[in-house]
């Protein structure tokens, strides 16, 4: 990822994504605002704590690289649509010849395993 975020940062953004008007913030989104304020992945409105586009496209991307996952490991639930209409067009997974849902393409499992090396490698 960008900017090396913690699990802890990107749980603050997709907690600030659901956030609603007058909500107040949690202690994860108080604790890493200031950081994300300062790599330009939020914004604050009037008190209040936005997503930028960067921090959109994160979330975006985890939730592309989490929907992959759940596909490879036949993890129970589907993924969302957006995410699966966007791994399909990348060529990362495929679907069923056999029932509903997707497939992970070879493709993908080599997109898997070299996000998983890097993860590794972080830690």
């Amino acid at each position: 990822m960008d900017d090396n975020l913690t699990k802890d940062e990107i749980e603050a953004l997709a907690q600030i994504r659901r956030l609603r008007k007058g909500e107040r913030e949690s202690a994860c989104v108080a604790r890493n605002a200031k950081r994300l304020v300062g790599l330009k992945y939020v914004t604050s409105r009037g008190g209040l704590y936005v997503l930028t586009e960067k921090g959109q496209q994160v979330l975006f991307v985890q939730r592309c690289i989490d929907g992959l996952r759940a596909v490879a490991y036949s993890a129970p639930g589907s993924i969302e649509a957006d995410v699966a209409t966007f791994l399909s067009r990348k060529g990362l997974i495929a679907p069923r010849t056999v029932g509903e849902g997707f497939d992970v393409t070879e493709r993908g499992r080599e997109s898997l395993a070299d996000i998983d090396a890097r993860e590794n490698k972080q830690a």
